[in-house]
């Protein structure tokens, strides 16, 4: 095996890798922990309450799971694994009462402690279950429940832990899963100045060898047609870069629409808490918004959603809000609907406003989301904006706004069919 230490700090210079584009300098990363988590919660309760139906298409888990496969390559296929496959019937945990409850008492188990024992005795207690077609790919949930203690799993990540430590682990084993996760955290300690607690870092590392965009010294040389295959991996992913800083831009200018709308119709306005140094063209957020957001007489959890909200509008010199926006880009709409949803019932007598914020090519999905029985049971009217939209009227509703009621005017709602 070659010098370690070399191979991490190549990963970390390469400004494409997924540490610098999904570890370290992705905007979404912590609205995707909390949105995940309380997805999880919902998964849990539907469980409880017999509304997890027989199928993933459309249940609480494919929410779960779409948030998850759009945080990077790292997670790209994390969804596939739990497709409902009715000629292998497989997963077994949709049609087998039995199995079902016990893949919900594993998550709500998972969910409800923090200590590293407890966690592994449920992967333990799961696994003797032998749950057909279900494995390690739960491990891409439990990373968002706790990155400090579980890592993902993918056919990447066994790739490159096996090239770089000489291994032979399985894919679809808990038993191999943790014997690398032991690996891991050795590793992981030695190197933590260099690499993280959490350990996403660790497996964007293993994944970028694994998928063969970081080649060690000691791996068997490349073919032809495998180093064909790298090169086009590698354009790829510029690709993909190039697009979502385009993306990251967009957002930033509804951002700006947004915050410049707010400030025009005579209210305060305040950013999400981790988009506070951002900037349009010559103007800085943090001239144009109130410091921080206010204190609430609500949980610190909650609060702490909240202030991930992309925009919010807030009455003179007070902490009673009038409107809050979500943009969306690639990130997924349910997250944004559930920080939205998490305010409304906080704060119930307070909200005027309550919108989605998306690109006009998004709008069916919008429509799909937001039409879904489990969003509409919660009873929060919201509507959505696009993007073009926003852009054309912004300046006139600045002129001639009178308040909050103005954004209806652009605004379109989810009717029932």
């Amino acid at each position: 095996m070659t010098d370690l230490l070399s191979i991490v700090r190549q990963y970390k210079q390469d400004s494409e890798s997924v540490y610098n584009t999904w570890f370290i300098n992705n905007e979404d990363r912590l609205k995707a922990f909390r949105s995940i988590r309380r997805g999880v919660l919902n998964v849990t309760q539907d469980i409880k309450n017999g509304r997890f139906g027989n199928d993933f298409k459309g249940s609480s888990l494919e929410f779960v799971l779409t948030c998850i496969t759009e945080q990077k390559q790292v997670f790209e296929g994390a969804a596939h694994p739990f497709y409902w496959k009715p000629k292998l019937r497989i997963p077994d945990i949709y049609e087998t009462e039995v199995n079902k409850v016990a893949f919900g008492q594993f998550l709500e188990s998972c969910l409800n402690t923090t200590k590293e024992e407890q966690l592994i005795k449920e992967i333990i207690k799961l696994s003797s279950r032998n749950i057909k077609g279900l494995g390690p790919s739960v491990a891409n949930i439990l990373y968002f429940l706790h990155p400090t203690i579980l890592p993902p799993f993918n056919t990447a990540i066994v790739n490159g832990f096996n090239l770089l430590f000489n291994e032979k682990i399985k894919l679809g084993s808990w038993e191999s899963y943790l014997r690398m996760r032991e690996v891991m955290l050795q590793v992981n300690t030695q190197y933590r100045n260099e690499l993280s607690t959490d350990l996403g870092a660790i497996a964007g590392l293993l994944f970028e060898i694994g998928a063969n965009k970081l080649l060690i010294e000691g791996s068997s040389a490349l073919d032809e047609t495998q180093q064909s295959k790298v090169e086009k991996l590698l354009k790829k992913r510029h690709a993909e870069v190039m697009s979502e800083q385009q993306e990251i831009d967009v957002h930033t200018e509804m951002q700006y629409h947004l915050l410049k709308i707010g400030r025009a119709l005579g209210y305060d306005v305040v950013v999400a808490s981790n988009d506070r140094s951002k900037a349009y063209q010559d103007d800085k957020f943090s001239f144009i918004c109130i410091p921080c957001l206010p204190k609430m007489e609500i949980d610190r959890d909650t609060f702490n959603t909240i202030s991930l909200i992309d925009v919010l509008w807030l009455a003179k010199g007070t902490n009673q809000v009038i409107g809050a926006f979500e943009v969306e880009k690639s990130t997924s709409i349910y997250s944004g609907i559930l920080r939205l949803s998490d305010l409304a019932v906080s704060c119930p007598h307070d909200l005027r406003t309550l919108f989605l914020v998306v690109p006009d090519r998004r709008e069916q999905e919008v429509i799909r989301q937001l039409k879904r029985p489990s969003i509409e049971q919660q009873n929060v009217s919201m509507q959505y904006i696009l993007f073009a939209d926003l852009r054309q009227h912004c300046d006139a509703i600045c002129k001639f706004g009178a308040d909050h009621r103005a954004m209806t005017k652009i605004a379109k709602t989810a009717l029932l069919d």
